[in-house]
């Protein structure tokens, strides 16, 4: 059993309910609100946090819970998912966590994930139960605190950029803290988790069953040292890491920035729908601020949520159906030339899904004329079609090709822009009193994309006017 417990629910869990659910686990104990009440927390007398519960969220998207939780999740839609979290340092934190999700089930007709803390009976925190000292304790959500590193244990199918994660993420990069997650070898991480631990200092770290430690994306053998998880001096990647099997499963990723001028009108979230649709055939079916994503795809809902947030940036998670794999996440920032979008698109299938390359450059096209777009790269890479990552050796993306807009263009010069060091001409987009150009640079099988792409780059960045914003 794990930490950490979820009850979905189809009716909405109210404060009321949860509170009982609490304290049917502790009656000795007290509540505190947190957040202006998103996070509730059952503490101890010295006012240390034994379980954390989150704000119940509404996930209206349909397959969005088998998506991160497995094919045995409750499937209804819509659903209310209200995560509990039981601190590392409490004995018994699994039973308590699960007999809140449990509890909040049997009164509200739902289910639980892990699917045994459904038979969790009510049951109060034993007594003689001991409680880490601050700041260990401080936060449910974070397992081991040290000056340099906060570390979370997660143990689910897919460690997904949950609210209380990205709260997580977001205090350590204020607090010149790296991230550390702690999983099973059979755990797989969401896109936007992947895309969030970008490399050092933030780190997956894979336990395996023999006690030891690996990074789950580099598969460098890892040990605990001055207070966090490091490489081992000289040691190579293990051997459970490096023992992926061949796959013909495909990932098409793609990379784009637009701008777009700050008047009233504007709608953001077009240059999305239409790479979307470009590459799938469908729109966006979901959209949230962290997963689960709950709310259904809306241009007008996305515009709203960032203006309100302006001048302060704003980060989205979209998902497509279930039907074909597409991923993807959007930070939208106010900047002295507008609006940016900054996107990463990731579609999963095989090689007869991938759409063909005239595809991809009317897309760029279509971003060029309608969108601002300032830059696009388009990536393949054999990985699971399912887009999940897993914690072992996956092929690194070939750059298929690269695109610049007009702002660009005019930075780099159009006579350079137009005449790239090697390879065919460009196409032209948008324009052509103001063109952007569309680079092909293989077909995204040969390694030698990478070396194209390096060319290229080092030919644009050297332009009269000074560096583009590539």
């Amino acid at each position: 059993m794990t930490k950490d417990a979820i009850a979905l629910t189809p009716r909405m869990p109210d404060i009321r309910t949860i509170a009982g659910a609490l304290l049917a686990a502790g009656p000795e104990l007290r509540l505190q609100s947190l957040a202006d009440g998103a996070v509730v927390q059952l503490c101890d007398d010295a006012g240390r946090p034994l379980l954390s519960v989150e704000a119940p969220v509404l996930v209206e998207v349909p397959g969005e819970t088998r998506r991160l939780l497995g094919p045995q999740a409750d499937a209804r839609t819509p659903l209310w998912w209200t995560e509990a979290r039981a601190s590392t340092a409490v004995t018994g934190g699994e039973r308590l966590a699960a007999a809140f999700a449990g509890h909040l089930a049997r009164h509200l007709d739902g289910t639980t994930w892990p699917p045994d803390a459904a038979d969790v009976p009510d049951a109060p925190l034993d007594g003689t139960a001991t409680v880490a000292p601050a700041p260990a304790a401080a936060q449910p959500a974070v397992d081991v605190l040290t000056d340099r590193v906060a570390v979370v244990i997660q143990e689910r199918p897919v460690i997904a950029m949950t609210t209380w994660l990205s709260d997580v993420l977001r205090a350590c990069v204020g607090s010149n803290r790296a991230l550390q997650i702690v999983s099973p070898a059979g755990s797989r991480l969401s896109l936007p988790t992947r895309l969030a631990l970008s490399g050092p200092p933030h780190r997956w770290v894979i336990r395996d069953d023999a006690g030891g430690y690996h990074d789950g994306l580099s598969g460098a053998q890892l040990h605990w040292r001055d207070g966090a998880f490091r490489p081992v001096e000289g040691a190579g990647p293990t051997e459970a890491f490096l023992g992926a099997d061949a796959t013909d499963e495909r990932q098409l990723l793609l990379s784009f920035r637009t701008c777009h001028p700050a008047e009233e009108q504007l709608v953001l979230g077009g240059a999305l729908e239409s790479a979307w649709r470009a590459l799938t055939g469908s729109l966006p079916v979901g959209w949230g601020t962290a997963e689960p994503v709950g709310s259904p795809w809306s241009r007008q809902e996305i515009t709203a949520l960032a203006r309100g947030r302006a001048p302060d940036g704003t980060w989205l998670v979209v998902v497509g159906g279930q039907d074909r794999p597409a991923h993807a996440t959007m930070r939208v920032a106010r900047t002295r030339d507008g609006v940016e979008e900054d996107i990463s698109l990731v579609v999963g299938g095989t090689d007869g899904d991938l759409p063909p390359a005239d595809r991809l450059r009317a897309l760029a096209d279509e971003l060029t004329s309608r969108y601002g777009l300032r830059n696009l790269l388009v990536q393949r890479r054999s990985a699971r079609g399912d887009l999940t990552v897993p914690a072992r050796l996956e092929a690194l993306p070939v750059p298929l090709a690269f695109a610049v807009g007009p702002a660009e263009v005019d930075e780099i010069g159009l006579d350079r822009a137009r005449r790239p060091p090697l390879g065919p001409a460009p196409h032209t987009l948008g324009a052509a009193a103001a063109p952007g150009f569309y680079y092909e640079l293989g077909d995204g099988t040969s390694a030698a994309g990478w070396a194209h792409l390096e060319q290229l780059m080092r030919h644009l960045r050297n332009p009269v006017g000074g560096p583009p914003k590539l």
